[in-house]
């Protein structure tokens, strides 16, 4: 039987920056196939009224450090882009139509190699996508065409609700079977997982109430 790895991500999440390089080893290991979905985190930020940058000063201080940490510690040319955080809802839909074209995983390298490597905001425009769409050999305005239509934001908000309905509440959160894990940090379990499945789950029925 083949194995999956489900893959829950956003461009502005720099932890799933990392977690896109560090599956791919994982899953090669393991002969599994990684399958992205695009998860709109700024929609669900505002839906649970959370904003990031009101974090306390220290801790997004702390944070950043330890980022750097990760990038050095793997060998990954991250860095911080001066314009952070950024509306990602055109790169996650056009991640959607370059699935279209079967390079949906080439477009995301290229997207988060641009914002996360290179400080390139531009990427949070269709301006600044249809380049890498382009690069990958797909027609420019036939790519703006789709990420533009409705098909594409409807599957956007499909992909972020089936998500929001199986208990992703960040990114990157990894799916093998049933087993949610969520974090960059969590490589060793999800190689474990994958070595040793968890037995499926018995869905128990209420217990009967009498009176």
């Amino acid at each position: 039987m083949s194995k999956t790895i489900d893959f829950h991500w956003d461009l502005g999440s720099t932890n799933s920056y990392f977690a896109l390089h560090l599956i791919k080893p994982i899953a090669k290991k393991h002969g599994a196939t990684v399958v992205p979905h695009p998860f709109n985190l700024g929609y669900v930020f505002k839906k649970q009224n959370y904003v990031l940058m009101e974090e306390p000063k220290v801790k997004l201080r702390s944070r950043k450090i330890d980022l750097m940490r990760w990038a050095k510690k793997y060998d990954l040319p991250f860095q911080m882009p001066k314009k952070f955080p950024m509306k990602t809802s055109p790169a996650l839909r056009g991640a959607l139509a370059m699935r279209l074209f079967g390079k949906e995983w080439e477009f995301m390298e290229k997207t988060f190699a641009a914002y996360w490597e290179r400080g390139d905001a531009s990427v949070g425009e269709l301006a600044g996508l249809k380049p890498i769409a382009a690069e990958l050999g797909v027609d420019p305005a036939q790519f703006e065409k789709l990420v533009e239509s409705d098909e594409i934001r409807d599957e956007l908000i499909a992909e972020t609700d089936r998500g929001l309905e199986r208990g992703v509440f960040g990114v990157p959160t990894f799916f093998v079977g049933e087993e949610m894990f969520w974090g960059k940090d969590r490589m060793e379990f999800i190689d474990d997982e994958l070595t040793s499945p968890s037995p499926p789950r018995v869905r128990r029925a209420p217990a009967a109430v009498t009176g």
